[in-house]
C-alpha cells in the first residue's frame, strides 16, 4: 500500500520504517514510557505496521496487532509533534480502516487518553458493555525494570 497526500507518502512497507524514530516516539509517549528499543523492533515485528514520510524522513506511525480473521488491535498511534495540525492523524486512520489485510474484523479495538473525536469518526467507541472487558496493566513497567537493572 502506498498512498501520497500533500507531499507525504503513507506506506505499509516495513522495509521503510525508522526504527529510531518509532522507539524515541514510544519511548517518551504516555503509555509506553521508557520502552526499550527491542521491545519496540519485536512490537513492530509482529505487526501490520504503517508509516508516513516527508521529504524522505518518518513523521507518524501506527500499528494494528491482529489474527486477521476475526479481531484487531490498534496501537502506538504517533504524528511527529511538528507535523501535528496537518490532518495526518485522520489520513492515517482512513488508510488503516481501509486497508484490505484487516477488512471484516468481528472486533477491533484501541485505548486512548486523550483523542476520543479522532476514532469516534471512524466507528469507535465506548464498548457496550465494558463490564465484560478485562485488563492486566503494568504502569511504569518500562521505568521501573530499568531503575532495577532489569532491562
Amino acid at each position: 500500500m502506498l498512498e501520497t497526500q500533500n507531499g507525504y507518502e503513507l506506506s505499509d512497507d516495513k522495509s521503510r520504517l525508522d526504527h529510531d524514530f518509532i522507539h524515541h516516539e514510544l519511548s517518551h509517549s504516555y503509555w509506553a514510557e521508557a520502552i526499550p528499543r527491542s521491545l519496540t523492533e519485536k512490537s513492530v515485528q509482529h505487526s501490520l505496521c504503517f508509516g508516513i514520510y516527508h521529504n524522505g524522513s518518518q513523521v507518524a506511525f501506527a500499528r494494528v496487532v491482529s489474527d486477521f480473521a476475526t479481531f484487531g488491535y490498534l496501537c502506538d498511534v504517533i504524528v511527529s509533534e511538528n507535523h501535528r495540525g496537518a490532518g495526518l492523524g485522520k489520513w492515517l486512520m482512513q488508510c488503516i480502516m481501509a486497508h484490505p489485510d484487516i477488512q471484516g474484523l468481528r472486533r477491533f479495538m484501541l485505548a486512548t487518553r486523550d483523542a476520543h473525536t479522532l476514532y469516534e469518526r471512524f466507528g469507535f467507541h465506548i464498548p457496550a458493555h465494558p463490564e465484560r472487558l478485562m485488563e492486566i496493566v503494568y504502569p511504569g513497567m518500562y521505568k521501573a525494570q530499568q531503575a532495577d537493572g532489569n532491562l
